[in-house]
């Protein structure tokens, strides 16, 4: 086990990884320090939407940047295999903000999303036997799709790996080690490991190691369930990802005989991130019948199949903390509140060139700064639709 780096990446879910492999394939000595297993938290249980449409020119541009990754995997990262599914992206928003996603799709536009703006009947199209009554306007990606996200990670570790890079699973941090103003290293349950430079990616976590360096971060466990139903026989599965602001809820097909459906409200907020799971409650279940039902309702023929819980780490905006904060050498990746999986190529490779180079060139990641929240500029796209979890 090698105890020295030039970076600690403290997380090895998708985030971490990308992190990783980026830092790993310019040289540099990564290792990648993981509490559980690899991928085994947020990412595991991640519902792995590749789509771009953002009501966030920042957010809609890392995830442009990100996505030619999903779409030529062995060209960008060239191991193991990221699982993308092409099915497209439909955002529903009610009435009262059509406008906002009309201009939302033209800033998505002249960034060069393949993006448009969609009628109720061509949404009828899209997604057959759906209820329309109730929609005004709705954007669609056609190229867009879900990936898979432990396979997501692991090909970006794997990759890292290849380049010298180290991963240690079963090893909790307990602390970042600061001598003056300047981090040293990290204090592990598997003893010390030294390097000047400590990525905070822990997740529901992060909070928990950024006081170890005396930070207070607005990160807080956020705590969401999704459910896996089998589609009534012979409906076709060839349908796009939906998100339904109208209903609060999404869905999307999984393989050729699911359809994955979570909720935007009822999530819960606080709590230590240690405590274990809950089985996913009957009211959520019968609420996520019920609002999926709303949009499609051939789906009150559906069976139960699985459902599951997970948890991320969520900011006061619903956007991550990206940069430098507290001690030199102390870095942030993290809050970033259940909707980081398709920005993570472009962070890892944006953090990477900050870390390493001094400033990032393949996305401007600056106005995620811890110092948005105490300088009271948090992140608020310029046509808003509001919090996606409420």
């Amino acid at each position: 086990m090698n105890r020295t780096a030039d970076v600690i990446v403290v997380g090895a879910g998708v985030q971490g990884a990308s992190l990783a492999f980026h830092l790993a394939r310019r040289g540099a000595r990564v290792v990648v320090l993981e509490r559980g297993s690899v991928a085994g938290e947020a990412t595991a249980r991640s519902s792995g939407f590749v789509r771009m449409h953002y009501d966030l020119e920042s957010d809609a541009r890392l995830a442009a940047a990100s996505f030619p990754y999903f779409l030529d995997w062995s060209n960008h990262v060239g191991a193991g295999d990221c699982g993308f599914v092409p099915t497209g992206f439909l955002q529903l928003v009610p009435a009262s903000l059509a406008d906002d996603l009309r201009a939302n799709v033209a800033m998505q536009q002249r960034l060069g999303i393949d993006t448009r703006v969609v009628g109720p009947a061509e949404v009828a199209e899209l997604v057959p036997g759906s209820t329309i009554d109730d929609i005004t306007v709705g954007a669609f990606e056609p190229a867009s799709g879900y990936a898979d996200p432990y396979g997501t990670a692991a090909g970006f570790l794997d990759a890292a790996r290849r380049a010298g890079a180290e991963v240690v699973p079963g090893c909790r941090v307990v602390s970042v080690v600061v001598e003056g103003e300047t981090v040293t290293g990290v204090d592990t349950d598997l003893g010390r490991f030294a390097a000047p430079i400590v990525v905070d990616v822990a997740g529901a976590w992060s909070a928990e190691l950024a006081r170890t360096v005396g930070l207070d971060i607005p990160v807080e466990p956020w705590r969401h369930s999704t459910a896996y139903f089998g589609l009534p026989g012979g409906r076709d599965p060839r349908f796009p990802i939906v998100i339904d602001e109208i209903n609060q809820v999404y869905f999307r097909p999984e393989g050729s005989e699911m359809m994955l459906v979570g909720l935007e409200s009822g999530n819960v907020l606080g709590g230590s991130p240690d405590r274990p799971l809950e089985a996913v409650t009957s009211a959520d279940l019968e609420a996520m019948v019920t609002q999926v039902c709303a949009r499609v309702p051939w789906m009150a023929q559906g069976t139960l199949r699985t459902s599951h819980g997970g948890q991320d780490g969520i900011t006061p905006d619903q956007r991550a903390i990206l940069g430098p904060a507290g001690p030199e050498g102390f870095f942030l990746a993290c809050g970033f509140s259940g909707t980081g999986f398709k920005t993570a190529p472009a962070i890892g490779a944006s953090l990477a060139e900050l870390i390493l180079d001094g400033r990032s060139t393949t996305a401007d990641i600056s106005a995620y700064s811890l110092s948005r929240f105490s300088e009271g500029r948090l992140l608020v796209g310029e046509h808003p639709y509001g919090k996606l979890w409420r």
